[in-house]
């Protein structure tokens, strides 16, 4: 636990800290330590993430003294619902927890928006610590305080800004991720490279088969990188009222296609990854970057595994985006790019432009 990495997130009195590195399982009782407030401790997990590490977890948090009780959901994007919200709140309440009492969010990003949630919202508001599992929580949605569950007309439209207590990146956790779960997560670590650090992006590039064999070394460099990127921004917009905006890049089309699809054909990074190439292409009909940063970023989501094009149909796509967050008065809101390392927010109000874009990425 000396060589963890540790990322300041400096929001005054919602100030936390994310830790990085490998091992840190069986340190999570130490690392919350004197930080939390009560010693009852309930964690929300899956089934499968639970068998692999939730006696580690729970038997940590036991060492320190806090009393532990374990709830799981179902695995999958269609467990994050306002219904399984109501169950974890039940749960809460059988397990007598009060307003010091802490959930402990054990698992991938599903895991902690929808436990987040919950936390957020439960005796309005309870210490929550966010300990993800998989590569697309630990650089992006367990970190910057957004949680929230899903309605059928979209993604993420019911929830709120809540920050954790403490953020612990375990990426030991990451070797025993599934491949496309691990091809998944780099789409967001991608993005990083694309909104704001062209060297990550190259990063990427250069040691993508190490990353991908899960050596810990690149891990641990992508997860620190990520995060601090993220700290960043938050730091400087935590509710997203201006910049914190860059961090939904490829975000518009991509939301729309995982609803679009029911939650049940693409993963998140890979809805991800055809919005950023929607974007991108968006960008250079625009002239704001190069046709050489499309080739680029295509190249490389090809050589992760991800997929750079869609068969959705494009009314319902349309329709979806409607529905999106990031619309107002009716007019859309997109992050484009200025070239690999720099985006800016911009409006479309032709939707025949969008649909353009979107048929570059159109699978027969």
């Amino acid at each position: 636990m000396d060589t963890a990495a540790r990322v300041p997130v400096a929001l005054g009195s919602r100030s936390y800290e994310i830790v990085v590195g490998s091992g840190l399982l069986k340190h999570v009782g130490d690392l919350c330590g004197d930080l939390l407030p009560g010693r009852r401790v309930m964690i929300v997990t899956n089934p499968a993430v639970n068998r692999l590490y939730g006696t580690t977890v729970s038997n940590s948090l036991r060492r320190a003294g806090f009393q532990v009780a374990t709830t799981e959901i179902p695995a999958g994007e269609r467990a994050k619902s306002l219904r399984h919200a109501a169950g974890l709140y039940r749960a809460f309440l059988d397990n007598r927890m009060d307003r010091r009492s802490v959930v402990v969010a054990l698992g991938g990003g599903v895991i902690g928006d929808l436990a987040g949630y919950a936390a957020a919202t439960f005796l309005r508001g309870v210490p929550l610590v966010q300990i993800p599992t998989t590569l697309l929580a630990q650089v992006d949605s367990s970190v910057g305080g957004k949680v929230a569950v899903n309605l059928p007309e979209g993604k993420n439209l019911v929830g709120a800004f809540y920050q954790p207590s403490l953020v612990v990146a375990d990426v030991r956790t990451l070797q025993s991720l599934p491949p496309r779960q691990m091809r998944g997560g780099l789409a967001e670590v991608v993005k990083y490279g694309m909104i704001a650090d062209r060297e990550l992006f190259t990063y990427v590039e250069t040691y993508l088969d190490a990353i991908l064999r899960a050596e810990e070394e690149s891990l641990t460099y992508l997860v620190t990188r990520s995060c601090a990127i993220k700290a960043q921004v938050v730091e400087e917009d935590e509710r997203e009222e201006g910049m914190r905006a860059i961090l939904n890049f490829g975000h518009t089309v991509g939301h729309a296609l995982e609803t679009g699809a029911g939650y049940r054909k693409l993963l998140h990074g890979e809805a991800i990854a055809v919005g950023m190439v929607v974007a991108t292409k968006l960008s250079v009909d625009r002239g704001l970057c190069e046709q050489r940063d499309l080739d680029r970023l295509r190249t490389l989501l090809i050589r992760i595994g991800l997929p750079v094009e869609t068969s959705l149909d494009m009314k319902r796509l349309m329709r979806t985006i409607g529905y999106d967050k990031k619309v107002r008065n009716r007019m859309i809101y997109v992050v484009l790019t200025k070239g690999i390392g720099h985006v800016t927010l911009a409006e479309i109000s032709d939707l025949g432009e969008l649909r353009a874009a979107v048929r570059t990425t159109r699978s027969t």
